[in-house]
């Protein structure tokens, strides 16, 4: 049986048909990372939109993106206000309609450019000048697209999540971002009727921000069509777990543990285990409501995404839950027995691929159990593959040869929460020797380029359909497109709370990247 039978026998068939079985290679961009000439202090929707045409140029067929949800005043994308609303920041601002009828528009566009030259991502300041913007442009706009039947569908379709968002960040706005556990009982708990009041008395704020809500859906859309257009694909993110400040946590209590916290347990790194503080999710609630909440999330990003990274996958079939407050060591798997992960886990992927069109990509690193692993092949999901993990542990730790991998995974040389080739090299001399054995070089204590630009070569020739890695893998390739410190490139250290943590800003601007014809031709060559 081919590969493309054995795909089309299992749950993820209509996905696989609609993508094709065949290799998809691509890069994994931050959007906040991207500036351009248009950008204002931080990556924009449209800044999609050059960077489509580019991968085209280049032969990438995918562009991955971390989470795009509101996170409010964090700067975490996995630490969302809301599971659908996306973040306003990214607003290209220079292409609202009518945006050209603010006083003085254009001067106070290029005031808020200045934060593209920062070396780090200046959230508190861009928000803030954006903000401003918009709370201009919105009064001024809102007419014009209100009684539209664009508007008036997105309001009908996304009511069950936009409503209660907007209210909810309108309380919070006048709770000046207190958190909503913190908030007077009336509003922490509103009855049905006191939130219909509620409804009515921030009625205004509520438009504000259900009317941003689709500008937002209006600019990434366009992103998806000019994407569709071209051949390339847009891989979306969707975190497993949400912040308990959340709307989604304030609204529908019921479908979340409040009184646990998600984490993992203590093993060899972490002898205390991890405690992350989001809350988990009531399944049986959620059963039998017949996952309506998932469904629906999943719904509004196939909208907006051809394919998804599902973050934490181990997370469906078995979660670290930890009594509220106690410290993670405490806590214990749910399902609590490991005969259920399987059949517990099963039934939720099976529940996803019947609902989105778009097909999954599971991140399944670390320790997660072979049974879990070989649930996902059954059910045609793919996993993920980080080259310097991926050794012969039971063995003698040696690497395995990338022709070897699985074809239903993506292959990578790093990740958002890793130190990229360079910093991995000089972090983990040891492993560096062997890989340098492995692969029959002479061990330098730097990554040489020549030696850079062949790994990538083994990522986007190894037998995984996806072959996806971090745009500044590329970049590295040519020092004038990266910080001359190496921890400047560097997105998220996992489990530590810095100011650094997903500030990173490309060193070139996307026009600098996207004229670089070395990088193109070394992309080429890469993926011959």
């Amino acid at each position: 049986m081919s590969l493309e039978e054995e795909l089309f026998k299992t749950p993820a068939e209509k996905q696989w048909k609609k993508i094709g079985v065949q290799n998809h290679h691509g890069i994994c961009v931050p959007l906040f990372s991207l500036h351009s000439e248009k950008s204002c202090g931080v990556g924009e929707y449209l800044d999609l939109l050059p960077l489509v045409k580019w991968c085209k140029e280049v032969g990438f067929d995918v562009i991955q993106l971390l989470p795009l949800n509101d996170t409010g005043l964090d700067t975490s994308p996995y630490n969302s206000l809301s599971a659908f609303a996306l973040n306003p920041i990214h607003l290209s601002t220079h292409a609202l309609p009518g945006i050209e009828n603010l006083p003085n528009f254009a001067e106070r566009l290029e005031k808020i450019r200045y934060w593209n030259r920062t070396l780090r991502i200046k959230y508190h300041i861009v928000r803030e000048l954006k903000m401003a913007l918009l709370r201009e442009y919105v009064p001024m706009a809102f007419s014009s697209f209100e009684t539209t039947s664009a508007y008036q569908n997105f309001l009908i379709q996304n009511r069950s999540w936009l409503e209660p968002y907007a209210l909810f960040k309108a309380i919070k706005e006048k709770q000046f971002w207190k958190s909503w556990e913190k908030w007077p009982t009336p509003l922490k708990s509103p009855s049905e009727n006191t939130y219909i009041q509620l409804l009515e008395e921030h009625q205004e704020s509520c438009k504000f921000h259900s009317f941003i809500q689709f500008l937002c859906f209006q600019q990434l859309s366009q992103v998806k069509e000019e994407a569709e257009a071209k051949g390339i694909y847009i891989k979306g993110d969707i975190p497993i777990l949400i912040s308990r400040d959340s709307a989604d946590v304030w609204r529908y209590r019921h479908y979340f543990l409040v009184d646990r916290a998600a984490g993992a347990p203590p093993d060899m790194y972490t002898k205390n285990g991890q405690y992350w503080g989001f809350p988990v999710y009531d399944w049986e609630q959620l059963e039998r409501e017949d996952y309506s909440w998932w469904k629906e999330r999943l719904t509004y990003c196939s909208s907006l995404y051809h394919l998804y990274r599902i973050d934490h996958i181990v997370g469906f079939f078995r979660i670290w839950s930890i009594p509220l407050g106690k410290p993670a060591k405490e806590g214990t798997f749910l399902p609590s027995q490991e005969e259920e992960w399987i059949p517990f886990g099963r039934k939720l992927m099976e529940m996803m691929l019947q609902t989105a069109p778009i097909l999954p990509i599971g991140e399944d690193l670390g320790l997660v159990p072979q049974s879990v692993k070989e649930c996902l092949y059954e059910l045609g999901i793919c996993g993920t593959k980080m080259m310097r993990w991926e050794r012969k542990w039971e063995e003698d730790g040696s690497f395995i040869p990338p022709e070897d991998y699985p074809p239903m995974t993506m292959s990578t040389v790093s990740t958002h929460d890793s130190d990229t080739l360079q910093l991995w090299w000089r972090h983990y001399p040891k492993e560096a020797k062997i890989f340098s054995d492995f692969k029959k070089w002479p061990y330098t204590p730097f990554l040489t380029q020549e030696h850079h630009k062949q790994i990538l070569h083994d990522c986007h020739h190894s037998t995984s359909l996806f072959h996806i890695n971090l745009l500044q893998e590329y970049l590295a390739l040519f020092p004038e497109l990266v910080a001359e410190n190496p921890n400047h490139e560097r997105i998220n250290i996992p489990g530590k709370i810095l100011d650094t943590n997903w500030t990173y800003r490309f060193r070139p601007s996307l026009e600098q990247i996207l004229s670089h014809i070395p990088l193109k031709e070394t992309i080429r060559s890469l993926l011959s």
